[in-house]
């Protein structure tokens, strides 16, 4: 079954303060897109659909599209201000666009097969593609489903401080119930964690890193949802349509059962600036145990 991963990347010179200084974390140069992108190809993605601004373009595909040329088909949208339904203008003084869901949103005309989502910056992992991967080709043809990837707590902590993390809830079935973001999150020395709430957490917690899997139904219903969002929100200057804001409200209105699917992997993100040491090493030593090639892309 065909299935495609959006790549949503639009906020990505924002951050880093142009494409050129995108960081490097592999030892041929490569940058986090470049693993999550041949992770993808490895479980069986046929499409990559990267989700930009348009003031980045131009060098995004120059820089880092290019490398993916003849190896998998590769679509570019654009997210910005206009892209609102039809009735819609953003507020006068609004610099940016409405966060995942409406990035989600401007992906629609390109994607008509089940998809996983995730963030441009985050490693997530070769097992947690293979557990979404499996997941989509799973999906009956034109029915709405929803999973979320769950990565185990002590896979996604920082050395260099505490960390925010969204802790999942699961019914007996194994559908996300709730999540519950939880603040200041950090594990002692004795193993046991401590965070803003004094919730007692432990290493098996599963916590979402936004890496969710959806049938193309999704769109529809999103569209609707992000057209309430705006009669409501739309004079706001920095409201945000989340992707959980989707799936909570596809659980209460439509019972839509959202699969948890739990994942060995380790997350690898750049939360401090101390990070990026962290995440680069980790990597290498992937490359030397043999689960990544030195250069990702030979030939090139």
């Amino acid at each position: 079954m065909k299935k495609t991963l959006i790549i949503m990347a639009a906020g990505m010179g924002s951050r880093y303060g142009g494409l050129k200084q995108l960081d490097i974390i592999g030892p041929s140069g490569e940058t986090i897109i470049d693993y999550s992108v041949y992770d993808a190809i490895k479980t069986g993605f046929d499409k990559i659909v990267f989700i930009i601004r348009k003031d980045i373009e131009q060098e995004f595909r120059s820089k880092i599209g290019s490398h993916f040329s003849g190896r998998i088909q590769v679509e570019y949208v654009l997210q910005g201000l206009d892209k609102l339904p039809e009735g819609f203008t953003p507020p006068e003084n609004r610099q940016k666009p409405w966060g995942t869901g409406h990035a989600m949103l401007c992906a629609a005309p390109v994607v008509d097969e089940n998809f996983l989502i995730i963030n441009a910056d985050d490693f997530y992992g070769r097992d947690a593609f293979a557990r979404a991967a499996a997941y989509l080709d799973s999906i009956p043809a034109g029915k709405m489903e929803a999973g979320l990837v769950g990565f185990y707590l002590k896979n996604t902590l920082s050395e260099n401080g505490t960390v925010a993390r969204g802790i999942c809830e699961a019914d007996a079935s194994g559908n996300l119930s709730g999540v519950e973001e939880t603040l200041e999150i950090e594990r002692r020395s004795d193993g046991s964690y401590s965070c803003h709430s004094g919730r007692e957490l432990k290493d098996s917690d599963l916590v979402s890193m936004n890496m969710w899997a959806f049938s193309p139904a999704v769109f529809e219903y999103t569209e609707d949802y992000f057209v309430e969002f705006l009669k409501e929100r739309a004079v706001e200057e920095k409201s945000e349509f989340y992707i959980p804001l989707v799936v909570n409200t596809l659980i209460e209105r439509e019972n839509t059962a959202v699969k948890v699917l739990d994942t060995d992997s380790v997350w690898y993100g750049v939360t401090y600036k101390e990070d990026k040491d962290a995440v680069s090493a980790a990597v290498r030593s992937m490359v030397a145990a043999g689960a990544y090639p030195e250069k990702l892309w030979k030939g090139e």
